[in-house]
């Protein structure tokens, strides 16, 4: 079983990229405060998972291609779930679902009055299926002091309306991880988080012809295939926008640095490569990068993939290719996005098949 592990870092030079309710302390009732982990040293700002997954997913649907892949989203009453079909919809199949709709009259009847819905595949029992793709939250790699920006609305007559909201200066570091065994494959096991398919959509793999494992089963859709939504899903990280307050602290959320390597196995050997000084700036930690190569190396499949944008931290960025070169291990250093569409393209080459298997 192989993943594409690695980790991002964003560059947030004055942002806001994921407000929280009313800040702590609050001087304004409508004071808006920014999520962060508090500890000895200072505050931690943060990005959350979910807020990361959401830029992704919005980024991906500008691509015609995965739009017209997209789940259609339903709900009743209170309850909101996706078509949960992963054999046609590409989110549903590497970003998972929970599709348990409620039995209760209300929620029958509310169905009911909104008639035959676009696109629905029938549920005749609950289904989940836990993501392929895993992130991390995304944490300042460094204690920041918040700022508070004071301001007012005063377009109208009378007195100004006082308001304010934190921001910060930071670098975002988080995690990640997409299991291509997974990514494609659906099980109909009894069991939490393994049963993606019911009587309907196993009906419909039959239909379609898919790869049927009956010991494991499971059924798994054609290598082509597989490959495509992998790759989409890559490219969409190379074009990754989003973030909160971006009308007043536009930040460009393009990884500014990423590291990733196809690995047997959900481990991330990249965790400690880059790191905070006593500055708190982003620097190369070229013992760890040493240590992780030589741990990992009978694990690693292909090269390291390593994208650095220039202009940001470039002594860092030189440090790390002198490192690079001593390694001994195959490496493509560029900037962030040719990473990205690079190992996209390599995920279909037919000589790496075997990443899928």
């Amino acid at each position: 079983m192989a993943f594409i592990n690695g980790i991002i870092l964003l560059d947030a030079p004055a942002s806001a990229l994921n407000n929280s309710n009313k800040a702590a302390d609050a001087d304004y009732d409508n004071e808006v405060g920014v999520k962060m982990i508090k500890t000895k040293e200072g505050a931690l700002p943060y990005v959350s998972a979910q807020s990361f997954r959401f830029w992704l997913r919005s980024t991906l649907e500008q691509n015609p291609i995965w739009k017209a892949h997209t789940a259609p989203i339903f709900r009743d009453n209170k309850i909101a779930y996706t078509d949960a079909n992963p054999l046609k919809w590409w989110d549903d199949d590497l970003f998972g679902y929970m599709r348990a709709e409620s039995k209760k009259n209300t929620a029958k009847e509310a169905r009911a009055e909104a008639g035959e819905r676009k696109d629905e595949t029938e549920t005749k029992t609950s289904i989940t299926r836990t993501s392929p793709f895993r992130m991390s939250t995304l944490v300042s790699i460094a204690p920041m002091s918040l700022t508070k920006d004071f301001g007012t609305m005063s377009r109208h007559e009378g007195d100004p309306v006082p308001h304010s909201h934190q921001f910060y200066r930071a670098t975002l570091k988080g995690l990640f991880s997409l299991d291509l065994n997974r990514a494609g494959t659906f099980s109909y096991r009894d069991q939490s988080g393994s049963r993606n398919l019911d009587e309907v959509r196993i009906g419909m793999a039959k239909e379609q012809g898919l790869e049927h494992n009956e010991p494991n089963k499971e059924y798994r859709l054609s290598l082509e295939e597989r490959s495509k939504r992998i790759s989409s899903l890559l490219s969409g990280l190379a074009h990754l926008e989003g973030g909160a307050k971006q009308a007043i602290h536009y930040t460009d959320v393009t990884p500014a640095i990423i590291m990733a390597v196809v690995l047997k196995g959900g481990n991330n050997p990249l965790h400690y490569v880059v790191v905070a000084d006593e500055k708190g700036k982003p620097v190369v930690h070229v013992e760890a990068l040493e240590q992780a190569v030589a741990v990992w190396k009978d694990k690693m499949l292909g090269k390291l993939y390593v994208g650095w944008v220039k202009g940001f931290h470039d002594h860092e960025r030189q440090k790390l290719e002198a490192a690079l070169t001593t390694l001994k291990f195959a490496y493509q250093l560029d900037h962030p996005r040719v990473i990205l569409e690079s190992l996209a393209t390599d995920v279909q080459n037919p000589a790496n098949a075997h990443w899928l298997e």
